[in-house]
């Protein structure tokens, strides 16, 4: 029986991860943390019946304690409350799920405690990879990806030699705009947007999706966990999304993995990793599809890559900064406060205008994040 603290467990990854729990039945929760969502936290907390839960404030946490009074559950709240769902003592495995640098610190904190990992957070890796990778390898800890493209190339990997590995090829299915210029792009709508052709995802990362930021993020990611330079990491449209992700190795010989778009399969590798177990996802039937197409990524028309290369090749705090802007932007984005061209906008302006510290410490990171969030807020 195995123990997982789930953090951000009203979101996507979150429902998609205790879907996969009550599917199997072998595992245990022992903490639960959401934002906002009371009401589906306190029904998640009646099924799963956690030692703990978090809500992201003191007065939700106290709307909770309403919700739940007749049940035997410790209720915290806000960013120490996030903590101690991660270092609970009876998990063996905390799956971060929360939107945004908020899942640092408590990534930390878990893996001090001796936590293996399974990650969906990846601006963790994004900004504070330099600290997570050492950390994780002192402390003996397991890092698991769950998003699929990670997942996918972690697959390709298994039972490899790593320093064999060539190339990485991150796919991406290109999102709802694959193929516009900026002219089309200049009049998107939020719903033009949130409108993925493929996967069902939080508001956040389907707007990351469409920018093709997301596929950005992923880029400093993967340098982060399979230990390779950003200019290794060949982003490949495949729009039927068939293809998860590959890895070239030495010999020219590539490994991919390939399935139905369905994050229950990463999320079930990552918390039974090495097994394999059944899982109802659709099965690609190869005849039916006919074929899988690539095409080129669009650096021009979908400025947010580039710029995430350019972030990854400077480092330091600069990928941080990349990160905050596009939170400020795509919540601006979602408040419809501001034009959907801003958004790269908004990325490249605090990456020009940000103080460059080589190796920052998790306090220098979040300062930088509190300075791109005051100046683009004071700017648009």
């Amino acid at each position: 029986m195995k123990t997982i603290s789930l953090l951000g467990s009203t979101g996507s990854i979150g429902t998609q991860t205790l879907d996969v729990i009550r599917r199997n039945k072998d595992i245990k929760v022992a903490a639960l943390a959401a934002g906002t969502r009371v009401k589906e936290l306190a029904a998640q907390a009646r099924e799963f019946k956690p030692e703990l839960v978090c809500i992201g404030s003191e007065k939700l946490a106290g709307d909770l304690k309403t919700e739940l009074a007749d049940m035997d559950v410790r209720i915290v709240s806000g960013s120490e409350g996030l903590i101690e769902a991660a270092t609970i003592s009876s998990a063996d495995i905390v799956l971060t799920a929360v939107v945004g640098m908020m899942g640092i610190v408590p990534t930390i904190r878990a893996i001090e405690a001796g936590k293996d990992i399974a990650l969906a957070n990846k601006e963790t890796l994004v900004t504070a990879g330099h600290i997570i990778m050492p950390l994780a390898k002192e402390k003996n800890v397991h890092i698991y990806p769950v998003d699929s493209e990670h997942s996918a190339i972690f697959q390709s990997l298994n039972g490899e030699n790593k320093k064999q590995a060539e190339k990485i090829l991150l796919t991406a299915s290109g999102g709802p705009f694959r193929g516009k210029t900026i002219a089309d792009l200049k009049n998107v709508t939020v719903e033009d947007a949130l409108n993925h052709p493929n996967w069902s995802m939080g508001k956040k990362i389907t707007i990351d999706s469409s920018t093709m930021v997301n596929k950005g993020l992923e880029v400093m990611e993967a340098q982060w966990l399979f230990d390779v330079p950003a200019e290794k990491v060949q982003v490949v449209i495949q729009p039927q999304s068939i293809i998860h992700s590959m890895v070239q190795f030495v010999d020219g010989g590539i490994m991919a993995q390939l399935g139905s778009p369905d994050m229950r399969l990463p999320i079930q590798y990552a918390l039974y990793y090495p097994e394999r177990r059944p899982l109802n996802t659709g099965r690609v039937d190869f005849f039916e599809l006919g074929k899988i197409t690539f095409e080129k990524p669009d650096f021009e028309n979908f400025r947010g890559l580039k710029l995430a290369y350019e972030a990854a090749s400077q480092g330091g705090n600069i990928p941080t900064a990349f990160n905050a802007a596009n939170e400020v932007a795509v919540r601006k984005f979602l408040n419809r406060e501001i034009a959907y061209l801003d958004i790269p906008e908004m990325i490249a302006y605090a990456m020009e205008q940000t103080a460059f510290k080589e190796n920052p410490d998790v306090a220098q990171i979040l300062e930088t994040e509190r300075a791109v969030t005051e100046l683009l807020e004071s700017r648009w």
